[in-house]
């Protein structure tokens, strides 16, 4: 079975060298990087992962390169892992090179963000192709040297996945099938890609800690930080307490879907519940959200995206990082449009969209241009 992988940031490194431990697996890589890929045709092409316990995984993905015709040649499964605002480019990029002779499955993981939107749109007219996503990363990752290293961080003691709705019930099972050959972790097929949709993760997460560390009246609203911190272990109490909130009013989406489109989205559950059963014994205290957050070993040593201060002495939140391109420009952006189509009032997610918003200065609004105009509706 041959995996194509299009990004080589952490999860995408991760991946590749998980995958390489499997028998029978080929693992491509597409990135854009010439400077990863050069190293990996220069050297002896290893890349290395750390896991939790200290233990130094090695594999050689059989190609690493920046031509999607080469990366996509053969492949069975594509795995994407560039962040959001980089998938309409890449998918507009992937489509030509695509196998036409065989099904493939072109995934993202994570799923969310409406990507089974995205990519039925882009991909319009491929009939041989299966658009999936994963609810989650199977594993943090983090201290990324491209190319070179990652380390892993916790992983989940459950996978799922889902399919465009309008992928057929024999392609569910061969996924199903596919991905629980390339995990550890049981991979369990979801019923509506919704499911994934509307699972709390980061664009819940990330914006609520950074409201809670520079937003209004927060410590550090008006001052740099003085040394890194980090995402959990670090996070303060009302950044644990606006998240709950926000959680609050994407469970109240879930149930205006569920009664709009006769669906069940049970399988979203609260935020605190759900990290209770991914990460289990890995969190040391897990009664309150707060110390659930910052007992998480799995989140553990994850650092706030900062970078030097170009003003002066420490540290300040980078506007290039993830959470603004990605968290806030589509994840919560698409909250807010699913939860107006619904009639559902979502304060809290609003407040902390808008404002983050003001704060980048450079953020479009609005939903992803690829949400269907009829929706719910055309549901």
């Amino acid at each position: 079975m041959k995996v194509t992988i299009c990004g080589a940031g952490r999860t995408g490194h991760l991946n590749a060298v998980l995958f390489k431990q499997r028998p029978g697996i080929e693992v491509s890589v597409l990135t854009s990087s010439t400077e990863v890929a050069e190293a990996w045709a220069d050297g002896d092409g290893l890349w290395y992962a750390q896991t939790p316990n200290d233990q130094l995984l090695s594999a050689r993905p059989d190609h690493v390169g920046t031509d999607p015709g080469m990366a996509l040649e053969r492949a069975d499964v594509v795995v994407i892992t560039q962040p959001a605002q980089a998938r309409p480019a890449l998918l507009s990029q992937m489509a030509p090179h695509l196998p036409r002779d065989r099904s493939v499955y072109v995934g993202a993981i994570p799923g969310f963000c409406g990507f089974d939107w995205l990519a039925a749109g882009a991909l319009e007219g491929r009939d041989n192709v299966v658009v999936w996503g994963m609810k989650d990363v199977p594993h943090t990752a983090f201290d990324l040297v491209p190319g070179q290293r990652v380390r892993m961080g916790g992983g989940k003691a459950e996978l799922f996945a889902a399919l465009h709705r309008r992928e057929s019930a024999e392609s569910a099972a061969a996924l199903g099938a596919m991905l629980n050959r390339l995990y550890d972790a049981p991979v369990t097929m979801l019923d509506d890609y919704l499911e994934i949709t509307l699972t709390p993760g980061n664009p819940l997460m990330h914006p609520a800690v950074l409201y809670a560390l520079i937003g209004p009246g927060a410590p550090f609203e008006d001052r740099p930080f003085a040394e890194p911190i980090c995402w959990w272990s670090d996070c303060p109490l009302a950044g644990a307490e606006l998240l709950e909130a926000l959680d609050a009013e994407n469970q109240a989406i879930r149930r205006a879907s569920e009664a709009r489109l006769g669906i069940d989205l049970s399988s979203v559950k609260p935020l605190r519940q759900e990290l209770i059963e991914a990460y289990g014994d890995q969190i040391g205290d897990d009664r309150t959200m707060y110390s659930l957050l910052r007992t998480n070993r799995a989140y553990a040593g994850i650092q706030a995206p900062l970078v030097p201060n170009p003003d002066g002495p420490g540290l300040v939140i980078d506007r290039e990082s993830r959470t603004f391109h990605e968290d806030i420009a589509f994840g919560q952006a698409l909250l807010v449009s699913i939860a107006a189509r619904l009639g559902v009032a979502v304060p809290t997610i609003s407040k902390t969209y808008n404002w983050a918003r003001h704060y980048h200065g450079q953020l479009a609004g609005g939903a992803p241009d690829y949400v269907p105009t009829g929706w719910p509706e055309a549901q």
